[in-house]
């Protein structure tokens, strides 16, 4: 079924780690059943806001809800990703040192 503008919503468990030290500092979400996200997808983690003290990691399990994109959001995305990817690369054609 070709999915034009409509869009799939559901839900589904997810699992949150979370963690803030030294030497790492990072919040990651999977959900279950290994569902793929691509590009314009859109996930919203439900629950409280999750605080993790410095030194400390958590890991949570909750629902999300994933609604997934339709063929022009998820082509517009791309295409509007790689203008954004652009933006961080800065080119210097200066010789030696200033």
């Amino acid at each position: 079924m070709t999915r034009l503008l409509s869009s799939e919503t559901f839900d589904t468990p997810c699992r949150i780690e979370v963690e803030q030290s030294a030497a790492h500092f990072h919040a990651h979400v999977k959900l279950a059943g290994g569902i793929e996200i691509e590009p314009g997808d859109r996930v919203q983690v439900h629950g409280d806001p999750i605080t993790v003290g410095f030194g400390e990691s958590i890991v949570l399990h909750r629902h999300a809800t994933v609604r997934k994109a339709g063929i022009l959001r998820r082509t517009w995305t791309r295409f509007a990703g790689y203008f954004e990817l652009a933006e961080l690369y800065e080119v210097s054609f200066t010789a030696g040192r200033l």
